[in-house]
């Protein structure tokens, strides 16, 4: 027999970096809460995040750093909580972190204790957290009674566990995303948005490794593990950071980021020598070092490994020769290929390995203040589930916890 429906204010469901986020801040405000989690552990991808040391924010936060269809949209979350206070929270429990490169801020020991940090503050204020409770439908129970009471339950969530049926006046989706399935990535949230008439939009792989599918396939095999700092350009953006080979393709923080932008079809263009111009540094070498071969002038430059590939491809029957026998439109051929190397990507790695989706719940249909359904009153919508996706770097962190505040103030 079905046990009695029990009523909460808010459900949350997610429990990751926005939906703990949110709890605290709501159940702080006396608003009693119930967060549900369909994985065995709470808060996976924190743990994993930043090889296990938490990129938890980035010193310089900006609506810039953040892909949406609607660029404005997390300005106002971003400013309700910024950096400052996530960092607050962080020495108030006495988490030694340390700065990175870019501004990013990484805990010196682990990850956990950004977790139990969260963990602790749903704890204090009182919020009941459940796993293992895969959601089987949502409900509304009446959709007036939230014009009609401040206390009347609108939605029911029922979950794959005997007997559970809960209710609650303001339901929070902040079920993630499809980036990472193994960590409990899913599409529910867009699911539920899609049943109240919620526009999603067109969702892909975001900040993920790219693959080859031709001649570059066995040079990045042969090439695994190497790394090496360059720029990396596709459709109007580029970053300067490392590149790193693997036996699938390139990956690395460049291409990581890079890949936000590129799209099936697209070139990106690697600057391997970000710090000159290849092509008036090899024509003043072949007057000053004429005697030295180029492999030998450039691996001082770049791995002899590399160096070796750039050559089977650029100039294998001048491997043997002196600079000064090549002519002087050959090395500027080869600098320019050096600065702006054009390669064809097949396809991204996908789901499987991305930090991030691109692309979800159409965020002209949510108030930026409250992150509520404009046309669905009690309904949120926190985290990555929105179309908002940000650099590598701690943003989308910083994006979980502004918008699980934001919305906490107002559920």
């Amino acid at each position: 027999m079905q046990n009695a429906m029990t009523n909460y204010d808010v459900i949350i469901l997610g429990a990751g970096a926005a939906g703990l986020m949110c709890a605290a801040t709501a159940a702080r405000r006396g608003r009693r809460v119930l967060v549900l989690e369909k994985a065995n552990k709470v808060g996976k991808k924190i743990l994993m995040s930043g090889g296990g040391r938490c990129n938890f924010t980035n010193y310089s936060v900006e609506p810039e750093n953040y892909i949406a269809n609607n660029p404005h949209f997390c300005k106002s979350a971003l400013s309700r909580y910024t950096p400052w206070d996530f960092i607050a929270l962080v020495e108030r429990y006495g988490i030694d972190y340390e700065e990175r490169k870019h501004g990013q801020l990484f805990c010196r020991n682990s990850a956990k204790e950004i977790l139990a940090m969260l963990l602790g503050e749903c704890e204090q204020a009182g919020v009941d957290i459940k796993t293992h409770c895969e959601i089987t439908a949502v409900k509304t129970l009446n959709a007036d009674a939230a014009l009609l009471t401040d206390n009347a339950a609108v939605y029911q969530v029922d979950c794959a566990v005997k007997g559970l049926s809960v209710s609650c006046q303001s339901l929070v989706v902040a079920s993630g995303a499809l980036s990472i399935p193994t960590l409990g990535g899913s599409g529910i949230g867009y699911d539920i948005a899609r049943q109240f008439a919620l526009p999603v939009t067109e969702c892909r792989a975001g900040l993920v490794p790219l693959m080859f599918s031709d001649f570059m396939k066995p040079i990045c095999e042969r090439l695994s593990g190497l790394a090496l700092e360059v720029e990396v350009a596709c459709r109007g953006q580029a970053f300067t950071e490392n590149l790193l080979f693997t036996h699938r393709g390139l990956s690395g923080p460049v291409i990581l980021q890079i890949s936000n932008y590129w799209q099936a079809g697209d070139a990106i263009s690697i600057d391997l020598l970000p710090e000159r111009d290849a092509s008036v540094w090899l024509l003043a070498a072949k007057q000053k070092q004429g005697k030295n071969r180029l492999n030998t002038l450039l691996n001082k430059h770049l791995a002899k490994a590399l160096v070796n590939e750039l050559q089977a491809l650029w100039w294998p029957k001048l491997a043997a020769s002196p600079l000064a026998e090549f002519s002087d439109k050959h090395l500027q051929a080869i600098g320019e290929q050096l600065n702006n190397w054009c390669l064809k990507p097949s396809a991204s790695e996908g789901y499987r390995t991305a930090e991030v989706t691109l692309g979800g719940v159409d965020t002209h249909s949510i108030s930026s203040k409250t992150l509520e359904a404009k046309q669905q009153p009690g309904l949120y919508f926190i985290g990555e589930v929105l179309d908002v996706s940000g650099h590598l770097g701690g943003f989308n962190f910083q994006w979980a916890w502004a918008s699980g505040y934001s919305a906490g103030q107002f559920v």
